[in-house]
C-alpha cells in the first residue's frame, strides 16, 4: 500500500503547485508509481502547469458521484498519473469535498506515492485535503510570516488527526535576514525535507508558450537538483541539504538569530492564539465550515 502526502502551507505563493508537479515527476523517474492530485477544488491550476487543463472528467465529477475515480485519472509526464480538479464554478458549488478521503483511500493500493496539491488557507477544502492523507509536508519560505502561517496549518492538521512529517523551505536566496533551516525546524518542530533555492529557471517555466515543469526542461538547474534530493529522501536515501546558493555572512546570521530569540517565539504565540481562539483567521474558518468535525470527518488514530 502506498503513502499519501498533502503538500500544504498557510497562504498562497509558497510554490506548492510547482513543488508538487516536479516532485511527482522526480519520484516517477525513480521507478515509483505516482499519482498527483489537484486538491484545490475551487482554484485549480496544477493542470495548467502540466498542460492538461482540458481534461473532460475531473475530481469534481468524482466528488459529485457522477464518474468513477479511474475515469478521472490521466497519464502525465514520465509515467506519472494525474487526477485534475475541475475549472467549472457551477460544479464547484455542488462538490462534496468531504468525500476526498474516501477517494484517496481507494487508490492507495495502486500507487507508491499520492501527492495532493492543497489549496491555501484553512477553509473547508483545505481541511478535507489535510484529513484525506497519511502525512503532511508543509511548504514555507525562510521568513517569519510564512513560517507563522505554516505553523498555523500544522496545528490545524494535528487537530484533524493528520500527521505533519516535514517542512520544505522554498525560495531560498541565501540573503541576510533569512531564517536558517535549524531555526525553522525548531519553530515548526519538524525536520527539513528540502531547501529549494529561488531559481529563475523555475519562474521562467510559467512564461513559455508551452508551460511545462522545470524538471523536464532544465533538469540541471539548482531548483530541480533540490527537488531531486527531496525525492531521494522520500524514497529512503540519506541526503545532505544544499540549496546551491551562497550563505549569508556569520554576522547577519547571528543578528537574525538574536532577534528571533529576543522576541517571544512565533510558535508559542500562535499556539496560544489558536487555543484561545484569538486567531481571527482560524476562528472564522471553522465557523464557516462547522461540518468539518469529528462527526463528519473520520479522525485517524
Amino acid at each position: 500500500m502506498g503513502t499519501s502526502y498533502c503538500i500544504a502551507s498557510g497562504k498562497g505563493g509558497t510554490g506548492k503547485t510547482t513543488i508538487t508537479a516536479n516532485l511527482g515527476i522526480a519520484l516517477a523517474q525513480r521507478g515509483k508509481k505516482v499519482l498527483i492530485v489537484d486538491a484545490d477544488i475551487a482554484m485549480a491550476n496544477l493542470s495548467l502547469l502540466l498542460g492538461m487543463h482540458s481534461s473532460p472528467i475531473t475530481l469534481h465529477d468524482v466528488l459529485l458521484g457522477e464518474s468513477s475515480v479511474m475515469d478521472a485519472i490521466y497519464d502525465a509526464p514520465e509515467g506519472m498519473s494525474f487526477l485534475p480538479s475541475g475549472l467549472s464554478f457551477e460544479s464547484y458549488r455542488r462538490v462534496d469535498s468531504e468525500r476526498l478521503g474516501q477517494v484517496i483511500d481507494s487508490l492507495k493500493d495502486s500507487y507508491d506515492f499520492i501527492l495532493l496539491d492543497a489549496p491555501a488557507g484553512i477553509e473547508k477544502n483545505v481541511l478535507a485535503a489535510l484529513s484525506a492523507v497519511d502525512c503532511v509536508l508543509l511548504v514555507t519560505m525562510p521568513i517569519s510570516p510564512s513560517i507563522a502561517d505554516a505553523l498555523k496549518t500544522k496545528i490545524v492538521a494535528q487537530r484533524l488527526g493528520a500527521k505533519p512529517v516535514g517542512t520544505i523551505v522554498n525560495f531560498v536566496r541565501g540573503e541576510k535576514g533569512e531564517i536558517s533551516p535549524d531555526d525553522i525546524s525548531k519553530m515548526l518542530e519538524l525536520p527539513i525535507y528540502g531547501m529549494v533555492p529561488y531559481d529563475d529557471e523555475i519562474r521562467k517555466s510559467f512564461m513559455q508558450e508551452k508551460i511545462s515543469p522545470t524538471i523536464l526542461t532544465k533538469p540541471n538547474c539548482n531548483g530541480v537538483k533540490a527537488i531531486q534530493a527531496m525525492a531521494d529522501k522520500l524514497t529512503g536515501k540519506r541526503v545532505k541539504l544544499d540549496t546551491g546558493v551562497k550563505k549569508p555572512g556569520i554576522l547577519g546570521f547571528l543578528n537574525k538569530l538574536f532577534s528571533i530569540f529576543k522576541r517571544k517565539p512565533q510558535e508559542k504565540r500562535i499556539k496560544e492564539a489558536v487555543e484561545k481562539k484569538q486567531s481571527k483567521e482560524v476562528e472564522e474558518s471553522f465557523e464557516e465550515v462547522p461540518e468539518i468535525s469529528e462527526e463528519s470527518i473520520e479522525i485517524k488514530g
